[in-house]
């Protein structure tokens, strides 16, 4: 039977809670001691790690999608004219020349967003799964999905426009700064869900232009297309800041409550026993 609080674990008590929401997880073997916390609150080779150093390498790529994105938009843009005088009837031919190299440019465009998304994504999903890994420590009972769907739920074809908003709700509620007498205070939700609404947003602005684009054959098409695509790269530059706010307000979170060492109302650390005497000698 799962836990009836976290719905993660199985139940060991007769009220039916595992041994996190409990508060009575087994002793260690004879002669083991648990691990000791770090600077700051955080754990050495265990949980909770902390997210800062990730946090940076994702705020920077981030930083990197954002000139990718402005220059796919700058080169689109210079294209977009190009064939505008086409329409118009010009005997620019579109293929040679500038429109050659216009052509070029807007390619390398493509392919450096598609390099620096790949990065991106990929530091951005390590980053989050310590995150969800973090709010395990912190609060399990309010962990909707188990830490493995902080990695699967990106990949799961239509669940991936919800299952990870799933996950970062419970890394959110989890890592909720805390007053100084221990009790949770609000935190609004603004950061998660402005940056959740603005990448599905993105994501699906991103796939109906490529199929206009694609499809795009004649002068009129090209141009219509290629307007579409700049502006779904505005919105996806929009989505990257809103995410760049996201990272840092979670991060900032799991720094300050790290701080503070267990959860309100939450089981304290039994103290570690004095060494035996003569034990250094």
């Amino acid at each position: 039977m799962l836990c009836t609080r976290c719905r993660i674990r199985t139940a060991v008590t007769d009220d039916g809670l595992c041994t996190f929401c409990s508060g009575t997880r087994p002793p260690l073997p004879d002669g083991l001691m648990p691990p000791v916390a770090g600077p700051g609150g955080w754990g050495v080779a265990t949980w909770p790690r902390s997210p800062v150093g990730l946090a940076r390498a994702v705020t920077a790529l981030l930083g990197l999608v954002i000139a990718a994105d402005l220059f796919a938009i700058g080169t689109g843009l210079h294209l977009r004219g190009l064939w505008q005088q086409v329409e118009a009837g010009g005997a620019l031919n579109i293929y040679v020349g500038d429109g050659r190299t216009a052509e070029t440019l807007y390619g390398i465009a493509a392919l450096s967003q598609g390099g620096a998304l790949l990065a991106t994504g990929v530091v951005f999903i390590i980053w989050f799964h310590r995150t969800r890994r973090n709010a395990e420590v912190f609060d399990p009972s309010v962990q909707r999905m188990g830490p493995g769907w902080a990695v699967g739920g990106w990949f799961v074809p239509i669940a991936n426009f919800w299952f990870p908003y799933r996950v970062a709700s419970g890394v959110w509620e989890a890592s909720a700064q805390t007053r100084p007498d221990g009790g949770w205070r609000t935190v609004p939700r603004a950061p998660l869900n402005l940056w959740w609404g603005a990448w599905v947003v993105s994501l699906l602005c991103t796939r109906v232009t490529e199929r206009l684009w694609d499809r795009a054959v004649d002068a009129e098409e090209v141009v219509r297309a290629a307007g579409l695509v700049a502006a779904s790269d505005a919105v996806d530059i929009v989505a990257a800041v809103l995410a760049v706010l996201y990272v840092r307000a979670v991060t900032g979170m799991q720094v300050e409550r790290a701080l503070h060492g267990r959860a309100p109302d939450g089981p304290a650390p039994a103290p570690a026993p004095a060494p035996a005497p003569g034990a250094h000698k």
